[in-house]
């Protein structure tokens, strides 16, 4: 079981997760608990690190990585500690563990750490005897020893290693939602809660715009086989029954042999923020795409959706492709300086763009999906800047004015709304 920082923002509601764990418990199951520190409370100790140097006076906002592992990795240690004592005066028998405890161990890149092993030895066998263990979330060992973050978000990756490293049967994230919807229900009221998801799935919706879960959490649920079941812990606790056969509101994320019928589109994502970057009349050479792309690369520039368009006689191409807004300055800069080896005539941007997708395993088998999409939006009068697919998506770059138009048609033209009732 894994609770987000909504879920123990205060101390009624880490009782309140306490009476979902006791559900469970007392349901005969073997628990263990994944906490993130309450909501806002890393925020504030990141900022804490942050004014450091102004109060120093140092000139350089400059601050060991070790140590700053060491304060915003508190929050979760603080929340862990209070739900075991929240589960030990309903009369269970709980513990908390820091990630060094377990051990769960990672690579040395203090502040964005990635797992390499967990031991759940210990953990199981304190399983077996009925004690629940709750382990701050979004921390682990590494190899100098010292505490290691795993990057925002890092309490679903953590629980998700859990899980795998103690094989348990299923990993629940309990967050402000009751489940996975078709589309965010904010833009379009007609939004459906799904039953379940593939991992597929859930990669190119986390990865597109939907918030539910962390992308690397996915990632890593995908390689490792742990379903993964998405609930609301503001759920009365007492009246959801998680004995045998029991299905509690939520959404299923597994295997796509679990999906016995498949939807051709699941959901309809979207990603506010993007800008488009065009390169003009770029020579049509082996080589330019290298010389366009490995400087951003190099500068940390995430380029997503690409689109080359070459000239009638092949000796000119347009390149045309989206960087996150914040990203924009920097790429530009980047390509100004490396023009004497792209070779382009100009470079055009334009800033504050959006990106709605179409996801669903079913395009695998069924054709005229992505003919859909274009034609629904060409009847709304929406301008198209850029197409990108995969075998399990179409992705579409379009002007910020047209976001939530465009997501209510595209929701609407695969039949995802719901039914009045």
């Amino acid at each position: 079981m894994k609770f987000g920082g909504t879920s123990v923002a205060d101390l009624e509601r880490i009782h309140n997760v306490a009476r979902h764990v006791k559900r469970e418990h007392d349901a005969g199951h073997e628990v263990a608990v994944v906490v993130s520190a309450m909501a806002g409370k890393t925020n504030e100790l990141v900022s804490w690190v942050n004014q450091m140097p102004t109060v120093t006076g140092s000139n350089a906002p400059f601050f060991d990585a070790r140590e700053y592992d060491s304060i915003v990795a508190s929050g979760e240690q603080v929340t862990s500690g209070l739900l075991a004592i929240a589960l030990q005066s309903m009369g269970i028998d709980a513990r908390s563990w820091l990630g060094w405890q377990i051990p769960l161990q990672t690579n040395n890149a203090h502040g964005a750490a990635r797992i390499e092993d967990i031991d759940g030895g210990e953990i199981i066998e304190r399983m077996g005897a009925g004690q629940v263990a709750v382990v701050a979330g979004f921390q682990g060992i590494a190899p100098d020893n010292r505490i290691a973050t795993l990057g925002r978000g890092g309490s679903d990756t953590s629980a998700v290693a859990l899980a795998a490293g103690i094989k348990a049967d299923r990993c629940d994230i309990y967050t402000d939602v009751d489940g996975v919807y078709t589309t965010d229900p904010r833009v379009a009221p007609s939004a459906q809660r799904l039953d379940r998801v593939s991992f597929e799935e859930m990669l190119e919706m986390a990865s597109l715009g939907a918030k539910v879960l962390q992308v690397r959490s996915v990632e890593l649920a995908m390689v490792h086989g742990v379903r993964l079941f998405v609930r609301s812990s503001f759920d009365d606790p007492d009246a959801t029954d998680s004995a045998a056969g029991a299905n509690p509101p939520g959404t299923l994320i597994c295997d796509e042999d679990e999906i016995v019928e498949q939807q051709i589109v699941t959901g309809i994502a979207y990603a506010k923020d993007e800008a488009q970057i065009s390169l003009r009349r770029v020579a049509d050479k082996p080589g330019v795409a290298a010389a366009v792309f490995s400087p951003l690369a190099e500068a940390h520039v995430n380029v997503d959706m690409i689109v080359q368009n070459v000239s009638e006689d092949g000796s000119v191409t347009d390149m045309t492709f989206t960087v996150p807004d914040g990203d924009l300055g920097k790429a530009k800069k980047v390509l100004e300086a490396a023009q004497g080896d792209i070779g382009y005539e100009v470079v055009q941007s334009d800033p504050g763009m959006v990106k709605v997708s179409v996801i669903g395993i079913g395009m695998r088998s069924h054709a005229g999906v992505a003919s859909t999409a274009f034609q629904a939006l060409a009847d709304k009068g929406v301008n198209i800047r850029a197409i990108t697919t995969s075998e399990i998506k179409i992705s579409i770059l379009i002007d910020s004015d047209y976001a939530e138009l465009a997501v209510r048609t595209l929701h609407s033209a695969y039949g995802l709304d719901k039914e009045a009732a």
